[in-house]
C-alpha cells in the first residue's frame, strides 16, 4: 500500500509544476468551460495527493493488510445449545450446568428472555459485512462465565468465540439489564411482610427484634489510578481496594448494599455514610415493635461485630464476657452474627469476579457488577431455597408496599424529627437497656446449654 507522506521529492517538484500551470492559464481559457473542466478533472487528484502529504489515517475503519479472525459463529453456537440446552440429549447434564454457571438451566433461560425483551442488544443482528453477530446465547454465556469465575475477556474466545472487547461490552450490558430489569426486586428495602418475617427468624434463634447481620467486604482493585494509592489502602488489607457494606438474614438474602467507599475507611466511617438507618431517621421505614421480658421496642437492630457504636440498633458482642450470661450470650450472639460472612462467602465462591482483584478502570462499573452479583445471588437463593419457605412470600405483595409520607411545610419542626429520631437510632441507653434484656432473656431459653 502506498503512502502519501512518504512521497518522493521528484514527485513532489512534478505535482508542484503542475499547480503552477494552473496559474498559467489565460482569461480565455478561464472564462471557458470546456477548457476550466478538463483543467479541474487533471487537478483535483493532485490538489487531493498534496493536501494528504504529512496526515496520518485516522483511527478506526478498516486497516488493509489486518488480519481477521473467522471465528465460526454459528457452528460454535450450535455447540453450546448441544452441549446445555438440548434437554435429555444435551452433552453435560443440569448438574454440570448449575456448577458451572452457578444457576439452574432454567432460571439462566428465565433471565435470557428477559435481557432479550429489556435491550435489543442480546438479540441477533447482521453486521455492516452482512455477517451475523453472535447471538444472545452466546453473549450471556460471555457475560456469566466472566463473573463466575473472574476470568479474563480473552479467555472467552476458545469456547464461546467472542472478541475481547465484545467480550467486554457484553459483560457492560448485561449488568446494566440485570440492574434495570431486577433491582427493584431483589435489591429492594424490606418491606412489613419482610420484616414480619425477619422477626419471626431472629426470635426463632433467640433475638427477638432482630433484622439482620451486618458487616463489611473489601474488594481488592487492581486496576485503580495510581494517584489514588493512600485514599484506597490501609494497613489491614495493605492493597488498594473498595468496600461493601451489607446486611444478610439467615437465608443468606443480602436486604441492604452499599458499595464504592475507598479501602482506607473503616466500618464506622461507611456506616456514617451509609444510607442504612435513612427511612428511620426519615420516619418512612416499616413498624417493627417486638417485646423482650415485658419492655417494649418500636426499632429493630442488626447484630454486628465490636467496632460499631453503642446504638439502639446495633448490638455487639461482649469482648470480656464476666459470667455465664454474658459466656452465653456471647456465643449465640457471634453464632447468630456469622451470616453476614456466610453470605460474602457464598457470593464470593459463586462469583469469582469479586473474589479476585478487580480489572475495571473505572469505579462506576465495579459498582455494577457488584450490584449484578448481589441481586443474582438473591435470585438464586430465592430458586433454590430449600427450607420450605413458599418462594411468593419473599415477593413484595400488590398493597404491601412504603406508604407514602407526606412531609410537613413546617421545616424546623421537620428538622426537629429527624434529629429525634437520628438521636433515638445512637441512644445508648436504648442499647444497653436492649443488650441486658438480650442476655437475660437468652439464659431464660437456652439455660440447660
Amino acid at each position: 500500500m502506498s503512502d502519501t507522506s512518504s512521497i518522493s521529492s521528484e514527485e513532489y517538484s512534478c505535482l508542484t509544476k503542475r499547480l503552477l500551470d494552473f496559474d498559467d492559464m489565460s482569461e480565455d481559457d478561464m472564462l471557458n468551460p470546456y477548457g476550466m473542466t478538463r483543467k479541474l478533472v487533471t487537478l483535483v487528484p493532485v490538489i487531493c495527493a498534496t493536501t494528504m502529504i504529512d496526515i496520518k489515517r485516522p483511527h478506526g475503519g478498516s486497516v488493509p493488510g489486518r488480519r481477521v479472525i473467522h471465528r465460526d459463529r454459528i457452528p460454535r453456537h450450535r455447540i453450546i445449545i448441544h452441549d446445555y440446552f438440548k434437554g435429555e440429549k444435551s452433552r453435560y447434564t443440569a448438574d454440570h450446568f448449575r456448577r458451572r454457571f452457578r444457576m439452574d438451566i432454567n432460571l439462566f433461560l428465565r433471565i435470557l428472555y428477559d435481557i432479550r425483551q429489556y435491550d435489543d442488544y442480546f438479540t441477533r443482528k447482521v453486521n455492516a459485512a452482512k455477517n451475523g453477530r453472535s447471538k444472545s446465547f452466546k453473549k450471556m454465556v460471555a457475560a456469566v462465565k466472566m463473573l463466575a469465575y473472574g476470568c479474563a475477556a480473552d479467555n472467552l474466545d476458545e469456547y464461546v468465540r467472542i472478541g475481547e472487547s465484545t467480550a467486554i461490552e457484553c459483560l457492560k450490558r448485561f449488568c446494566d439489564a440485570i440492574i434495570g430489569i431486577y433491582e427493584e426486586k431483589y435489591l429492594r428495602k424490606p418491606t412489613e411482610t419482610d420484616i414480619a418475617m425477619l422477626l419471626k427468624e431472629g426470635e426463632n434463634r433467640g433475638f427477638p427484634g432482630m433484622i439482620g447481620s451486618l458487616d463489611c467486604m473489601h474488594w481488592h482493585w487492581a486496576n485503580f489510578p495510581t494517584a489514588w494509592h493512600g485514599t484506597h489502602t490501609n494497613g489491614f488489607k495493605r492493597v488498594p481496594t473498595l468496600i461493601l457494606e451489607a446486611v444478610a438474614s439467615q437465608s443468606l438474602w443480602i436486604w441492604h448494599a452499599f458499595f464504592g467507599m475507598s479501602g482506607s475507611n473503616n466500618d464506622i466511617n461507611v456506616l456514617d455514610r451509609s444510607p442504612l438507618f435513612d427511612d428511620i431517621i426519615n420516619g418512612v421505614s416499616p413498624a417493627c415493635r417486638f417485646t423482650i421480658r415485658g419492655n417494649q421496642y418500636n426499632m429493630g437492630y442488626y447484630l454486628s461485630d465490636g467496632i460499631y457504636p453503642n446504638y439502639a440498633t446495633l448490638i455487639q458482642t461482649i469482648s470480656n464476657p464476666n459470667n455465664e450470661r454474658e459466656h452465653l450470650y456471647t456465643k449465640r450472639q457471634e453464632a447468630v452474627r456469622k451470616d453476614m460472612e456466610h453470605a460474602f462467602g457464598v457470593m464470593q465462591s459463586r462469583w469469582h469476579i469479586v473474589k479476585g482483584p478487580a480489572r475495571m478502570w473505572k469505579e462506576k462499573d465495579l459498582g455494577k457488577i457488584m450490584k449484578t452479583c448481589i441481586i443474582l445471588h438473591n435470585m438464586i437463593i430465592e430458586d433454590e431455597q430449600l427450607r420450605g419457605i413458599d418462594p411468593e412470600l419473599w415477593e413484595p405483595l400488590p398493597d404491601d408496599k412504603v406508604p407514602s409520607v407526606n412531609l410537613e411545610h413546617d421545616y424546623p419542626f421537620l428538622v426537629s424529627r429527624m434529629l429525634y429520631r437520628m438521636k433515638r437510632v445512637r441512644s445508648t441507653t436504648a442499647h444497653n437497656m436492649l443488650k441486658t434484656d438480650l442476655i437475660n432473656h437468652l439464659c431464660d431459653k437456652y439455660e440447660d446449654e
